[in-house]
């Protein structure tokens, strides 16, 4: 939750996020046109890429030093793209690609995943277990838990009636939320024994498109955006832990009653009684625009980011003690014309010809066009699995080495 990435139609541009008032741009690239996925390792300068030109080709690049690592193409359209420091995963609609990230060698093909249009999937930050969540039906909401380091299947979670809308991970990988296509209900589970934790309440009124879903670093909050103007963010806490403690008020004995009275009722009736609201909310002042949130800490406040697909970055102060409406305290334009003479320079530069980076991006004998029985745990070989083309480095690229990608500092 430190830097912004954005795809655009002329490329695409990094952002640093440590400050409130100013929107320091780290990087803009014009190479590639109409990009659709840009993601980027944490603060590191290792880039991967797609656009609408060449949709079934992923291409990894160093900005920092202007020169591309590698790059695959796959049998159909990438759809999402997922990394930590030990593991890439590329989404495809009925596939799932699982590369090493250290030298981007294909580990795993996850064949005849059921029909997931939007590339939904979520990978654990926290590279110690790696765990990867996917949609395990097109018609149910149950969720695929799948252990990236030792390639196996975890668990299956069934998490909602209806299809799966939206997954995430915290940042230790040890719970995973969870909502459906209906939007009105949220679940968080345990991970990786799929215990159901916690369940809020996002709406009755209507159903609603949730495009993201995400934790605080602390994993104390959750926040979920739709195309509602409405941003919701609940409090992981179990309340009945509080109750006692609370001063002997009407409202507090009029909520011992109402639970009390719950335990009467059906079970379905009562689970929806007892649902959690939210904690805090925002009001957008767009609705019906696709956006994604994040929980940060800037200059040592909570903040939520919230930005939306027409090129707009708002950050909101976050009460982490009472909640409430957040306050809209500024609002940043990332498509705006103005740019940094700093950055214009740098971009300028041109690669440093002895760098390692620069050296193991050389053109690989292999043809591009070639394909090779893929390496799979169990034999996917035999099942006629298939590296996808590419065209990589001759020797290890050690993509998680921080020496060759160390932090980015402005």
């Amino acid at each position: 939750c430190s830097s912004l990435a954005i795809g655009t139609t002329t490329g695409y541009r990094l952002f640093s996020l440590s400050s409130v008032e100013q929107l320091d741009q780290v990087h803009e690239s014009n190479e590639i046109p109409d990009v659709y996925i840009v993601e980027r390792l944490f603060s590191s300068s290792l880039v991967v890429v797609v656009s609408h030109a060449k949709p079934q080709q992923m291409n990894v690049y160093h900005f920092k030093k202007g020169t591309e690592i590698c790059n695959y193409s796959y049998s159909s359209k990438i759809l999402s793209i997922r990394l930590n420091r030990q593991r890439l995963v590329v989404c495809l609609e009925e596939s799932i690609y699982i590369h090493n990230i250290k030298d981007m060698k294909l580990l795993k093909t996850i064949l005849d995943t059921p029909p997931n249009t939007t590339g939904l999937c979520a990978l654990s930050i926290n590279h110690a277990n790696s765990y990867l969540a996917y949609p395990g039906s097109a018609t149910s909401g149950e969720i695929v838990l799948y252990d990236g380091n030792t390639l196996k299947t975890a668990c299956t979670i069934p998490a909602h009636d209806g299809p799966l809308a939206a997954l995430a991970f915290n940042s230790t990988g040890s719970k995973l939320a969870s909502a459906s296509e209906k939007g009105t209900v949220i679940r968080v589970f345990s991970i990786p024994g799929g215990q159901k934790l916690y369940e809020f309440r996002r709406g009755m009124k209507r159903y609603v498109n949730i495009s993201s879903l995400v934790f605080s670093m602390d994993s104390q909050f959750l926040c979920a955006s739709s195309n509602t103007e409405t941003v919701h963010i609940f409090k992981l806490e179990h309340l009945t832990d509080s109750r006692p403690e609370e001063p002997p008020t009407w409202s507090g004995y009029m909520g011992k009653m109402f639970q009390a009275a719950t335990n009467y009722l059906p079970a379905q009736v009562s689970g929806m009684m007892s649902q959690d609201r939210a904690f805090a909310t925002v009001r957008l002042n767009i609705s019906g625009q696709r956006n994604i949130c994040a929980l940060s800490t800037i200059q040592k406040l909570p903040r939520l980011l919230v930005t939306t697909s027409d090129g707009h970055l708002y950050i909101y102060n976050l009460d982490p003690q009472d909640g409430g409406e957040c306050v809209l305290i500024k609002n940043h334009s990332l498509l705006g014309s103005e740019k940094m003479e700093e950055n214009k320079e740098n971009d300028l530069q041109p690669p440093v010809p002895q760098s390692y980076a620069a050296t193991v991006a050389r053109q690989s004998t292999v043809p591009s066009t070639s394909t090779m029985p893929g390496y799979s745990e169990d034999g996917g070989a035999l099942r006629g699995e298939v590296i996808p083309e590419h065209e990589f480095a001759t020797g290890p690229v050690c993509l998680d080495d921080e020496n060759e990608f160390p932090p980015v500092s402005i």
